[in-house]
């Protein structure tokens, strides 16, 4: 039989609370969670996705909150890793979602099968349009890095790119 684990009087032992957040990071919680998930509802499309991605937002606010204390910008220092974490949810999103797609021609398991950093660099660039700054600034990568990802991504998918732009040969059948 088990035994029940009891304290000393008797009593069965509570777990252990968290340990409390720090006061100031509460507030900053409690002035800002609706505004950021409105973004990551506007830009994830569900509220599953949403949460999740506020909820590892804050987590990472929370890890560093000493450091942003003494930062002379600390909402922009929040929104940057708002935004950060949120254009990771959907990069992540998208990738699952890209196996299934079918472009006709491989384009969609072409792009699930290149390097995480690649495939980032290309769907920022041509299906987000974002710049080589804003993706470097993103990624945390120097823009020249960001072109070498861009670069060899577009190696890897020339021949499927070649495969679909060649003309057909027709055959004569007399």
């Amino acid at each position: 039989m088990t035994d029940d684990v009891c304290e000393e009087d008797g009593r069965t032992p509570v777990a252990e609370a968290p340990l409390p957040l720090p006061l100031e990071f509460e507030a900053y919680y409690l002035t800002n969670q609706e505004a950021f998930h409105e973004f990551a509802l506007f830009v994830l499309g569900t509220n599953d996705l949403a949460e999740k991605a506020v909820h590892r937002a804050f987590r990472e606010l929370l890890r560093h909150w000493d450091d942003l204390l003494t930062e002379p910008d600390l909402p922009e220092q929040a929104w940057n890793i708002m935004r950060r974490v949120v254009i990771d949810e959907l990069l992540g999103t998208l990738r699952e979602n890209m196996t299934a797609m079918d472009s006709g021609i491989g384009l969609y398991p072409a792009l699930c099968k290149l390097p995480s950093r690649q495939f980032d660099v290309v769907v920022l660039k041509f299906i987000g349009k974002y710049d080589t700054k804003h993706i470097a600034w993103y990624m945390g990568l120097t823009p020249s890095t960001v072109r070498h990802h861009c670069r060899k991504a577009l190696e890897r998918l020339a021949p499927i790119h070649r495969r679909a732009t060649r003309p057909m040969k027709r055959r004569d059948t007399l």
